[in-house]
């Protein structure tokens, strides 16, 4: 049995109020038991890739850095594992949008690098992250192999598969998604339902148990050329046979803590063959772009 925390907060302006949001959230989670916290994407700041402005790139920073120091500190401090999402400065023209493991000792365990970067209204981020190159890989800490992936990565089958083939034992999506106020009601609730479906289902498919840690609050567009993203919160706790064991709100700071079983996933395993079961020798088409 693991037990796993979710720090969901609002972001502002100032760095240093982000961090101890979550680093408050971190420590409520701990004092309930939490082994594991996850926190949302780029915690650290607002969600700058609502417009394309050279000065962001200010923002980025080296791994190791100011904030995984800082973190890492707390990790040990407190003996939990910490997932955070920072804007990686790789080098002069290479950023990366990256989720870092803090093993319970303080140490960097590892990195991901969002793999899948989209570039639509609201969300252009092409601009300023490279494309990850480290690959679906499983990060492995002191309580267990992390498959850990960035908010986009969490709508495509084929990451969370090929983390489940690599052997994680969780899936964990670190996210940053909200509605556009211009959607009526009915479309904003069918896209919510939507990604918390395609989540539960990446927790069914490979019987693994899945975190999800979004935003929430409202946040400007700098440039002024919208009016914002309306972050839906809705955070969860997801089951590997897709039962939601827990969920925040829509418009709140929020931490879940909760106990997950790695054993189910052997179990769910042996009634549920999905793996077996696979016609590897018939999905050459999934190299493809599409099928003409």
């Amino acid at each position: 049995m693991l037990t796993v925390g979710v720090i969901q907060h609002a972001c502002g302006n100032n760095r240093e109020a982000n961090l101890d949001a979550s680093i408050q959230g971190i420590h409520r989670a701990a004092q309930q038991g939490a082994q594991l916290v996850l926190l949302q994407e780029l915690h650290g700041s607002r969600y700058f890739c609502q417009t394309e402005d050279p000065r962001y790139f200010a923002r980025a920073e080296t791994i190791p850095g100011p904030t995984t120091e800082l973190l890492g500190q707390v990790a040990a401090e407190l003996g939990v594992v910490i997932i955070a999402s920072l804007f990686e400065h790789r080098s002069s023209g290479v950023y990366h949008n990256t989720a870092v493991a803090l093993d319970a000792d303080g140490s960097v365990a590892g990195c991901y690098r969002k793999m899948h970067i989209p570039d639509d209204p609201g969300y252009h981020e092409k601009y300023y992250f490279t494309p990850g190159d480290l690959g679906f890989e499983p990060i492995p800490t002191s309580v267990g192999k992390l498959g850990v992936m960035v908010c986009w990565d969490q709508w495509f089958p084929e990451a969370a598969r090929l983390m489940a083939l690599a052997g994680a034992d969780l899936l964990l999506y670190p996210t940053a998604i909200g509605w556009d106020n211009k959607d009526n009601k009915q479309e904003q609730l069918r896209q919510q339902e939507a990604w918390l479906t395609v989540q539960r289902g990446h927790a069914i498919a490979n019987c693994l148990p899945a975190l999800v840690c979004n935003r929430t609050g409202h946040e400007a567009d700098p440039s002024g050329c919208s009016e914002g993203i309306q972050f839906w919160g809705g955070s969860c706790i997801i089951g590997p046979q897709g039962e939601l064991l827990a969920q925040t709100g829509a418009d709140c700071d929020d931490v879940l803590v909760t106990r997950i079983d790695f054993a189910r996933t052997g179990e769910l395993r042996q009634i549920w063959p999905f793996l077996r079961d696979r016609r590897i020798d018939a999905y050459q088409d999934l190299l493809k772009r599409f099928r003409d």
